[in-house]
C-alpha cells in the first residue's frame, strides 16, 4: 500500500510544483489579453478590413447585376 502511495504521490508532487504555476500563469496572462480587447493597430487594421469587405459587396452587387441584365438565369446555371 505504502507503494502505491509513493508511486501516487511524486507526480503529483511534480505536478502541483513545476506544472500547476505554469498552467496558472499561462492561463491567466491569456485571460488578460482577452479582456485588455483589441489594440490601436488592431482596431486600424479591423476598420481596414471592413471598408475593403463593404466595397467588395459594393462590386460584387454591381456585377451581379450586369450579369442579371446580360445573361438572364445565370443564378439557375451555378
Amino acid at each position: 500500500m505504502e507503494d502505491i502511495i509513493g508511486i501516487l504521490a511524486t507526480p503529483l508532487i511534480v505536478f502541483m510544483v513545476i506544472v500547476a504555476p505554469i498552467w496558472l500563469v499561462l492561463h491567466y496572462r491569456a485571460k488578460g489579453r482577452i479582456g485588455a480587447g483589441l489594440a490601436d493597430n488592431e482596431r486600424e487594421q479591423l476598420q481596414g478590413l471592413l471598408m475593403r469587405a463593404e466595397k467588395m459587396q459594393e462590386r460584387v452587387g454591381a456585377l451581379e447585376s450586369i450579369l442579371d441584365a446580360e445573361v438572364p438565369g445565370w443564378r439557375n446555371k451555378v
